[in-house]
């Protein structure tokens, strides 16, 4: 009875894993689907500077993503963290177009509300994998 009781738990738990990993890649879809119109809106000189940096660290965001999802759970740590740091600097990103007046504050506003809506689902997932694997 005991054992049936753990493995009900252990499938809660699973089933609460996958649906984060699942919300997560339309979620830096349409990020990047978003911040993508933000930057063609760059001037030209920023646009093929920080832009640039910008277009990679998403994109490499939307790799380790996908990496994570196919490495074994123990490993998964490893590409969360990967991300969390790809997000921190999109913030700085953001921080130096809004400075700068290249976005204003809605587009600012908007986007930091969407990486931290990803950022909340990628904390869940480093807590959750520290404690379980």
């Amino acid at each position: 009875m005991e054992n049936n009781k753990n493995i009900k738990e252990n499938n809660i738990k699973a089933n609460k894993e996958n649906k984060e990993e699942l919300k997560l890649i339309p979620k830096v879809q349409e990020y990047i689907e978003y911040m993508l119109q933000v930057i063609l809106k760059l001037p030209r000189i920023e646009k093929f500077n920080i832009g640039n940096e910008y277009k990679t660290s998403m994109y490499q965001t939307l790799e380790n993503i996908l990496m994570m999802n196919k490495v074994e759970k123990g490993k998964r740590t490893y590409y969360l963290n990967k991300i969390d740091v790809y997000l921190i600097c999109q913030r700085i990103y953001l921080r130096i177009m809004y400075k700068n007046k290249w976005i204003d504050q809605k587009k600012f506003e908007v986007a930091i509300s969407k990486i931290a809506e990803i950022g909340r689902i990628v904390g869940g997932l480093i807590k959750y994998y520290a404690k379980n694997y």
